[in-house]
């Protein structure tokens, strides 16, 4: 039985399982550590009491910005077991997207990457950090390891924050939703229940760490379950073909979590080739929509349908496709144990017929308490009791749900949500611009590509590529526009408010 918190998930994993492999992590491909449960446990265990003698405490939070490795695990499970609280971020942030997002934060420590620490301590020269070589294997880092084995439990109940996980909102300001325990327990929980993970399974791990999706869907749960985790390095679709088709041996993948653009790039790496993928027994896909042609090609391609899902930072996973039963295309599923869902009318807040359109509502114990510093955001998102997901959709007569539009215009490209407000605002501050309007337009590779119609000054010179010069130097590649076009007005109705589904309509697609 899984306790209460991720430090009692771990002890409870590893007292089962000791010897067996936890985690084996491959740099370039190539197996750099393998560690069974029981050193993960001890290891985590050390960095622990490390950052004990850092002063880190209860509640406090701890930043973790550096590359995917090992130590990115063991880091996290000691934040855990002393009940301070994990805040994932993107290593590839830039310092104006670092200042804010440590601002907000108010970190007691950070542990960062050597790159990573010299913004950081532009930003926040007396905040402490712990600095990981990134061009060092995970055995050759040593400085935790005259710290004791052994850690005195920390008392924590299902309502003690564990993970601060920052998502883009409209506003411009990303938001940092504020995960309990209990919100990470039942997660897990039900993720093993519905897709049947265990301790016999293989998970293939080529997502992020700075996400919900590969830092809670995927990692702990393989760890609850007592599966082994094969980890890359990071996302090359070649050496995933090579892990994923490999159906003995060192790795023998059975479970692969992935995100759209993911698929499309595996398979645009194969061509016509097809390994035998048999031994795989399931493939899932969110964090962004599939194209129906992609859900038939990839049966196709990999020999079975994918399993669909959907997720927040905010609520963890939601809906997800049956591993037995019939998977629909388009579809993000039905609810996951424990969730209540209501599909409401914008202006009446009334339940809508099913096949109609509305906001989807969701509440259970999954579910977010709020934003971390943000009470008006937080009162926003909820309603008697209900959290207001901004996402329109409808369910079929068979309760399957289908998203249909986002509310808050939020771009989500290759699995990243991106606020057009905060591209704009970079657009913006260019001479020469007036005025832009940032839009997601639908792209076969990431689902969404990232386009801005600007409004120049009567005698301004700028071009296309300046603006796109200009916003690489401030923004990660991602967040940037792949195509502008020039107006002479933006379309607006008549209180001013740009009319975004219009800005779309300029855009071949």
């Amino acid at each position: 039985m899984i306790g209460e918190s991720l430090g009692d998930l771990i002890r409870e994993s590893v007292s089962i399982r000791g010897e067996k492999k936890a985690i084996s992590f491959l740099r370039n491909g190539v197996t750099e550590t393998m560690i069974t449960y029981k050193d993960l446990n001890r290891d985590a265990n050390r960095v622990a009491n490390t950052l004990l003698g850092f002063g880190v405490q209860k509640g406090d939070r701890v930043i973790l910005c550096f590359e995917k490795c090992l130590f990115f695990v063991v880091a996290h499970l000691a934040v855990q077991k002393i009940g301070a609280i994990s805040v994932p971020l993107n290593q590839g942030f830039r310092k104006s997207e670092l200042s804010y997002l440590l601002n907000d934060a108010a970190p007691k420590l950070a542990i960062t990457g050597p790159s990573q620490e010299v913004i950081i301590k532009e930003i926040a020269p007396r905040l402490a950090t712990i600095v990981i070589p990134t061009d060092k294997p995970y055995q050759d880092l040593g400085f935790f390891l005259s710290a004791s084995d052994e850690i005195a439990p920390v008392e924590l109940t299902g309502e003690d924050p564990g993970l601060l996980i920052y998502t883009s909102g409209t506003t411009g300001e990303p938001k940092g939703a504020l995960l309990t325990h209990g919100n990470l327990v039942h997660d897990l929980r039900n993720i093993i229940t519905i897709w049947k993970i265990s301790e016999s399974d293989v998970v293939c791990h080529a997502l992020p760490l700075f996400h919900v999706s590969g830092l809670c869907f995927a990692l702990h749960t393989a760890l609850a379950a007592g599966s082994h985790v094969v980890m890359l390095d990071a996302f090359f679709p070649e050496r995933v073909i090579e892990v994923l088709s490999e159906k003995k041996g060192e790795y023998g993948a059975t479970l692969f979590m992935a995100v759209p653009s993911m698929y499309s790039k595996l398979m645009d790496c194969l061509g016509e080739r097809r390994p035998d993928f048999g031994h795989i027994r399931l493939w899932t896909s969110g964090s962004a929509p599939l194209l129906v042609k992609n859900f038939d090609k990839i049966r196709e391609v990999f020999g079975k349908e994918p399993v669909e899902r959907e997720g927040m930072s905010e609520t963890g996973m939601n809906f997800s496709n049956p591993l037995k039963g019939a998977r629909k295309p388009g579809s993000i599923g039905l609810p996951l144990p424990g969730l209540a869902v209501r599909i409401v009318d914008l202006e009446t807040f009334e339940d809508v017929l099913p096949g109609q359109e509305g906001e989807i509502w969701l509440r259970g114990p999954g579910i977010s308490p709020g934003y971390w510093r943000k009470p008006e955001e937080t009162a926003k998102a909820f309603k008697d009791g209900w959290f207001r997901t901004g996402d329109l959709g409808r369910v079929d007569g068979e309760g399957y749900y289908y998203l249909t539009d986002r509310i808050k215009h939020i771009i989500i490209s290759g699995g990243e949500n991106i606020s057009p407000k905060e591209v704009e605002t970079i657009i913006d501050r260019i001479e020469g611009v007036v005025e832009s309007c940032v839009v997601g337009v639908p792209d076969p590779t990431w689902g969404e590509k990232v386009v801005a119609a600007v409004v120049k000054a009567p005698a301004s010179f700028v071009r296309a590529d300046d603006i796109q010069a200009y916003t690489r130097e401030f923004l990660q590649n991602w967040k940037c526009p792949k195509e502008i076009v020039f107006v002479e007005e933006l379309p607006k109705n008549r209180m001013g408010k740009v009319l975004k589904e219009a800005v779309k309509k300029l855009f071949s697609v």
